[in-house]
């Protein structure tokens, strides 16, 4: 073990046994030769310890599922999130003819993309859904009653041809009184639909589009 410690200190200080030896011990030797300890317990190609008894259990158990993490949406423009969330629409295998429709800063901006969700059931046959997706890369604001009620207000602007669902996407978060004011006007059957995606809901999404995560370069 490579010793860039106090070693010699901490011997010959265990070897006095005096008070002020215990002293040293403990705030000046221990410390430095705790880092050398510390630093050779395991090399880089050894195995580290792990709290799964058995691996092959864990690899026959065949864990699924995209695992979350936290992403630098700081790092990303007003323009690279809508580009994002078309991106995410193009890569479903359940919504065609993504239009990404509206310039960043347009003064009329509100439905920023469409596209259509097909859902497929095997007696009724094939539906097909209008979606507007509004994006909204807010990082120190929520989105609040006001914007979601513009939002719908605007739906009658785009019709027709009619818009069944109305996606509000954000790298934020909801208020409450906004997530309160939505879940009422779903309870009732009001048209729009309206979903909400927060920055939770999308990353998510990116969970299972690394290639997307890496290209935007969010992580």
């Amino acid at each position: 073990m490579p010793r860039k410690g106090r070693w010699q200190e901490l011997r010959r200080h265990l070897a006095w046994g005096q008070g002020q030896d215990l002293h040293d011990i403990a705030s000046l030797d221990w410390p430095s030769v705790r880092s050398d300890i510390e630093a050779n317990l395991y090399s880089e190609l050894e195995p580290l310890p792990v709290e799964v008894e058995n691996l092959g259990s864990l690899v026959q158990s065949k864990p699924s599922g995209p695992v979350t993490t936290k992403l630098k949406w700081d790092a990303i423009s007003a323009e690279d999130f809508e580009r994002l969330l078309f991106n995410i629409i193009a890569d479903a295998s359940d919504y065609t003819n993504p239009k990404w429709l509206m310039h960043t800063n347009a003064p009329d901006r509100g439905r920023d993309i469409s596209a259509e969700r097909v859902t497929s059931d095997t007696l009724s046959g094939t539906k097909n859904q209008r979606v507007i997706i509004q994006a909204k890369h807010w990082q120190n604001k929520s989105v609040g009653v006001q914007e979601v009620s513009e939002a719908v207000a605007q739906v009658a602007l785009w019709e027709p041809p009619r818009v069944h669902v109305l996606v509000i996407a954000t790298s934020g978060r909801f208020t409450s009184d906004a997530v309160a004011w939505i879940e009422k006007h779903n309870d009732a059957g009001r048209q729009p639909h309206i979903e909400m995606w927060p920055d939770s809901h999308l990353e998510l999404l990116l969970a299972q589009r690394p290639h997307l995560i890496a290209e935007f370069n969010l992580r």
